[in-house]
């Protein structure tokens, strides 16, 4: 009789990858990072335990969106007071707030409970090509498309 192998938070191993996002669009690369960062690239993967690897993202400033999206997509915030909602769009986010706008496609495909929130802090994002996580050694990921 085979027995489901269910990970526990004791015995996960984690692997650092960092993602260079020069000329990449940004929806491929949220997915890539969001199925290493919730684990399913493992054949460990359980739902209910954080088994995901860290990612690091650099180059954030230069990630596409295709077609007119930058000009048509919002991305809304409100502060909680009355008449406090704030609208941006795709293209405002992309030159001033680079690391939010990639931060933001990422985790918005990841849970969001408290475990999402756990893995919510394996990813680093960047602007420039230098990160200080060298001595972690992480290992290159490829983004398809």
């Amino acid at each position: 009789m085979r027995q489901t192998t269910m990970a526990k938070p004791a015995e996960v191993k984690r692997t650092w990858y960092v993602v260079d996002g020069e000329g990449q669009t940004l929806g491929r690369l949220a997915t890539t990072c969001a199925h290493v960062l919730r684990g399913k690239h493992k054949p460990t993967y359980t739902p209910n335990v954080d088994c995901g690897d860290c990612v690091i993202v650099i180059n954030a400033d230069k990630v596409n969106m295709t077609g007119n999206k930058l000009e048509t997509e919002k991305y809304y915030n409100h502060s909680g007071y009355f008449g406090g909602l704030r609208t941006r769009t795709a293209k405002e986010m992309k030159q001033k707030y680079p690391v939010e706008w990639v931060e933001h496609a990422i985790q918005g495909m990841l849970p969001h409970t408290k475990l999402g929130d756990k893995m919510r802090g394996h990813l680093f994002v960047y602007t420039g090509s230098e990160h200080p996580h060298a001595a972690q050694q992480p290992v290159e990921l490829k983004v398809k498309g």
